[in-house]
């Protein structure tokens, strides 16, 4: 088996808040790389909610820069190709089994995957809300379910003390919780 790799595609995404968001959220499970297409972010001049600069430590690029056209071309063609979105005949997240290497795409904010990406994916998969979250929560929340069905699940305090902010002194004390 190879190794692990992750990659967030973002489709035109317009909101800084957003993607600093999505930038956060690939610090914290460990993504490799966030790609996106479209010049609207271009046009924003800060990502504020990226409180921990994981663009500091992640790629963030913007495909054109790349030379290609669409997100799908900027991965090497081991990469499987996941579209996330509400799309009929998606398979719900629950169900879906994370390949190892993946390129997760997602949508807009204001609109969808192109059917040509749809047609070109290996697999599609949408969150089962009642409703649509934004951008996002449902990188959190695709990122989340990746961590979860693997066996990187199972860390225990030494991640916590890694991970905590400086000001989280807390523990849990024998026989507290029954």
């Amino acid at each position: 088996m190879g190794k692990e790799f992750v990659s967030i595609g973002l489709t035109n995404p317009k909101s800084t808040s957003n993607v600093g968001s999505v930038m956060r959220a690939a610090g914290c499970y460990q993504v490799d790389q966030v790609l996106y297409s479209g010049s609207r972010y271009d046009r924003a001049a800060k990502m504020s909610t990226d409180t921990k600069k994981a663009t500091s430590s992640i790629p963030l690029i913007n495909i054109e820069s790349l030379g290609v056209d669409n997100l799908i071309e900027a991965v090497d063609t081991d990469t499987k190709i996941v579209c996330v979105d509400l799309i009929q005949g998606a398979t719900p997240l629950p169900a879906f089994n994370h390949p190892e290497k993946a390129l997760y795409i997602f949508g807009p904010e204001d609109g969808t995957i192109g059917q040509k990406i749809v047609d070109r994916a290996d697999f599609v998969v949408f969150v089962p809300t009642v409703g649509c979250m934004n951008l996002a929560a449902s990188v959190n929340v695709l990122l989340y379910d990746r961590l979860a069905k693997s066996a990187r699940a199972f860390a225990g305090d030494e991640l916590i003390r890694q991970s905590k902010d400086v000001n989280n002194n807390v523990k849990v004390r024998p026989n507290a919780c029954k």
